[in-house]
């Protein structure tokens, strides 16, 4: 495994760990934007990181945007993410 996709994938596993602290998973978030650092060169490994965590569609939205700089990175990623018992919650209701 090369070092440019294990960085990625270490970067998916911590979002899962956050994503799980939070009492969820990948299935739910509901948005991603990602910033990335010479998206020719950096987007496909990204991308390969990315569908080992997410799976089979349906996929979230994905905004990807090419910057030209981030600090000690290649790229960053920023979810948006229903909380499971807030859902439970509302349907408890209805």
């Amino acid at each position: 495994m090369s070092s440019r996709m294990s960085g990625k994938r270490r970067a998916f596993d911590n979002l899962n760990a956050i994503l799980q602290a939070a009492g969820c998973t990948f299935d739910d978030v509901v948005d991603a934007t990602v910033f990335i650092v010479d998206p020719d060169k950096n987007f496909e490994t990204i991308w390969a990181a990315a569908a080992e965590h997410w799976g089979g569609p349906p996929h979230p939205t994905l905004t990807g945007i090419g910057v030209t700089w981030l600090y000690g990175f290649q790229f960053e990623i920023k979810v948006i993410a229903k909380l499971p018992q807030a859902t439970d919650q509302r349907n408890a209701g209805q």
